[in-house]
This record gives structure tokens, sequence and C-alpha cells, in this order.
């Protein structure tokens, strides 16, 4: 496979894409489409749910994947980093015709170059920072582009918004150091702490990667991290001694300056907050002091694009910030409200947590928005390489749910794992740590259970990245007979 230097003027330009039913393809298509590219491409024959939007922009979907697919006139194939010539023979014939090819994190770099752009990173909150810089920047009418890792309710239930290519926001991925492809101006950094344990064996090289992405950053760039994050704030330190030429804004509980929260509890069903450098509240429908930090990250990079465009920040855009804020509905797996069952008074969401410090925020958040609901947990485990390296701590991580489910551990496609650690071994761990824990090894083997245990007043959520997220739509439409 060639390389290619991806046009900056992209009408007419022939753009054909392996894997393009996943989160980020299916967005970076919808930009592609939108600068004037021709766009096709090819995946599994199962229903995703970026089917609409990618049917919307009547892109031309191939299916299943075969090397005739591929249009004879192409000028650019962007492939899924999950693909490669050894498990997929669309790629074996691009590299066997030497086809120009880049990876999505590739394609993602490249489209950054044209833009004023701006990288939302971290280990935890990636997907809601960028959904809520998104619709603050729509309300403030700021002409950018912002792709997000989910489909947001407040981008029209899509992974994008689009009004413009001046600026461009991202959610930037660390797996496998893809953000190192990116070109940023800005860049948000919620958290660091040990994840993705098949790539970064150890805290120091998880670390190590997101100062590489931080020093990517030109003279004067800007990092806005969150004090309240132990190792957001010594990448910050250890990048201060190298880069001193670079802005470093702090927001959080923690943080001194204009970004410093105080949180004042849920008042008519919202959470309440301040900024210190601000005068009145803000408030989010969606649960969780961690929304909050990620609610002061995106006020924060959009009060600085907008100084970019405008010089200034005018008492009418705090108005329509704090008008974003507050109308923000929340991401696609992300503190996802799935519904209420009608004859019980039942609430239903689903998360993708699949990290115990996500887990113990979330569940946390939920207790605090829902203090007089017994919260009822199931839990999915994604990867035995994570699970083994954080077992303790997952074990512990469910001290705010009153009832625990969990299931048999969900592998990634990409692992290849030989170790000892099981979903037994973490059942019985947990159970040292909560008196109600359940195991059923398959997802809906706990529907029967489940439906006798809810009662009026309780909160069920599905939580992780595996399977199990199909219970929280199980059990809400046997609750309403459906």
């Amino acid at each position: 496979m060639s390389k290619i230097i991806l046009p900056e003027n992209l009408n007419g330009f022939k753009i054909y894409m392996i894997g393009i039913k996943g989160t980020g393809m299916a967005a970076l298509a919808e930009i592609l489409v939108s600068r004037g590219a021709e766009v096709s491409g090819s995946d599994v024959p199962e229903d995703f749910y970026t089917a609409k939007s990618l049917k919307k922009l009547n892109i031309k979907i191939f299916s299943p994947f075969n090397e005739e697919n591929i249009p004879q006139d192409v000028q650019l194939i962007i492939f899924s980093a999950a693909y490669s010539p050894d498990n997929n023979e669309e790629m074996y014939a691009v590299q066997q015709k030497n086809i120009p090819a880049l990876s999505y994190p590739e394609a993602l770099g490249a489209l950054s170059k044209y833009s004023f752009s701006a990288g939302i990173s971290g280990v935890h909150g990636k997907t809601t920072t960028t959904g809520m810089t998104g619709t603050i920047l729509k309300e403030l009418k700021l002409p950018a582009s912002v792709l997000a890792g989910s489909v947001i309710a407040n981008f029209n239930n899509s992974c994008t918004m689009l009004n413009g290519s001046k600026y461009f926001v991202a959610e930037t991925c660390e797996y496998k150091r893809h953000f190192l492809n990116f070109h940023p101006r800005k860049i948000i950094l919620t958290s660091v702490e040990p994840d993705h344990q098949d790539y970064y064996p150890t805290y120091e090289s998880i670390l190590t990667a997101f100062l590489q992405y931080t020093d990517k950053l030109p003279q004067f760039g800007e990092l806005f991290y969150c004090a309240d994050d132990e190792g957001a704030c010594e990448a910050a330190k250890l990048m201060f001694a190298s880069r001193p030429d670079l802005s470093y804004i702090p927001y959080g509980e923690k943080a001194i300056g204009d970004y410093k929260i105080t949180v004042h509890g849920v008042k008519n069903e919202k959470l309440s907050f301040s900024l210190a450098g601000f005068a009145g509240e803000f408030s989010l429908q969606i649960p969780g002091r961690h929304n909050v930090l990620n609610a002061a990250a995106a006020i924060a990079l959009s009060i600085s694009l907008l100084k970019e465009e405008h010089g200034e920040l005018k008492i009418a855009d705090m108005s329509a910030i704090r008008k974003a804020v507050s109308s923000y509905r929340g991401a696609s797996r992300r503190t996802e409200f799935i519904g209420k069952a009608k004859n019980k008074d039942i609430l239903v969401y689903d998360d993708y947590a699949h990290h115990p410090t996500a887990i113990k925020t979330l569940l946390k958040g939920l207790k605090e928005f829902y203090p007089d609901r017994r919260i009822i947990a199931d839990f999915m485990a994604h990867t035995y390489s994570r699970t083994e390296a954080l077992l303790d701590e997952f074990a512990s991580c469910f001290t705010d749910a009153d009832i625990v489910i969990l299931h048999k551990i969900f592998s990634s496609a990409r692992e290849k794992y030989s170790g000892q650690v099981d979903a037994e071994l973490l059942f019985s761990k947990t159970k040292k740590h909560h008196k109600n824990v359940f195991f059923f090894n398959e997802v809906l083997d706990a529907k029967g259970f489940l439906l006798g245990k809810l009662r009026n007043g309780d909160l069920f959520i599905t939580i992780g990245a595996g399977e199990n997220y199909i219970l929280s739509k199980e059990i809400l439409k046997k609750e309403n007979n459906l």
C-alpha cells in the first residue's frame, strides 16, 4: 500500500472506506461527504447504529468484503485499524495493487492539518467532553466541525457536528498511539491511568504516550488538564519542565483559576455547578460529578476557540454557553437513559464504562443524582488483559450499587490471552467486597432473575464494553409488556 497526502480540496475526490460502519469511520465519512468527496465503502453484513446516518448520505455500502467491491477509479482507500491484509481480502488486494491508502487515524490526522484543530484526549471522558464541546460551539455558531466517538443526541443523533471547517475538534484515541497522527493546536487531557494493557503494560508507558501527544502542540499551544486527576496533573507537570512555552489551564474542584469548580448539588433534577471565573451557575441534565468535569473542560476549550475567532468573550456568549450546557442530553452508551417502565417507577440506563475508575465514578454519580433509588448494576468485563491487570480494582468498584450481576468476560477480537484470570475469579473476588453479587455466564440468562428482583423505585443499569447492553432493552421491553 502506498501513502498519499489527503488533498485539502475534496470536491469529486473518490474515497473507498473499508470498515465504514464503525463509529469513527462513519463519522469521518460524514465529514468527507460534507467537504465534497465521493465516498463508498464496505463492511460486515450485521446492522450497526451508524446505518441511519450513512443512509442519509446516500453512501453505497458493499457487503460482505470482496476485492471486486473496490471501484476501479478509486483515488484513496481509508481503512479501519481493525483490518489488515492478513485478515481482510479487500485490504490484501489494496496491498497487492499498491492502491494509495490511509488508516482511520492517519486520515483523521490529515484532515486536522487543514483546520485550526483541537484534540480531546484522556483515558476517561473523551466522548462526553467532545459532545459537550460540539454542543457549545453549535450554539455559539462557530465555523467548526466536531467528531465524537459515539452518537451525540444534540448532534441530531449523529457522531458529528458540521458547521464549517475553520475549526476542527475531534476525539483522539491513545490506543496504539493513534493520536500521534493528529495535529492539535489545543488539547484537553481528562485523565491518565493504566489502560489498554495489551499495548501499554505499565503506567509509565501510557503516560509517555500522552506526553508525546502533548508535545505535538505548537509553540504557545494550550493544554487544558483536569486538576482532579493525578495522572493528568503529573503529565502537565512533566510537560511544563520541557515545554514552558505552552499555556497550562487547569479545571476541576482542585484547580486554581477561572475553571475551579464548585458543585452545588442536584436542583430540579439538574446538577448545578459554578466556575470561579464566571458569575452565576451552570446546570447539567446528565448525572455525575465526572460530567461536571467534562463540562468545565468543554467550556474552557469553547471559550478559547471563541476568543480565537472574535478576540473577546461577550455576555451574550456566556448565555449561549449556559444554554448549551443545560441542553446537553448525552451520548449513546454514556450514561444513556434507555427509558422508564410504564407500570413501575423503574429507570433503565446503559453505560460503556469498562475501567474500574469509570465504573466507580459512574455509580457514585448515579447515587448522588438519585439518592432514594436502589441501584442494580449489570456488568460485563471487557478483555482478559484489562481484567487481570485491574482485578482488585474491578472487584471493589461496585460499592454504590445495591445489587451487582456479573457475566463471562467479553474478549476483544485483537486479544491473545493465556493467563489464569476468568469471570469466576472476578466473581469470587467481588463477593469479598459486596454482599449482593450474582453470576450468570450468558447475558440473557440473567433476565428472569432481574425481572424478579426489580421493584418500584429501582434504577437498573448495564455497564461495560461487551454485549450486555442488550439486557437493558430486554428488561424495559418486558416491563412494558412489549
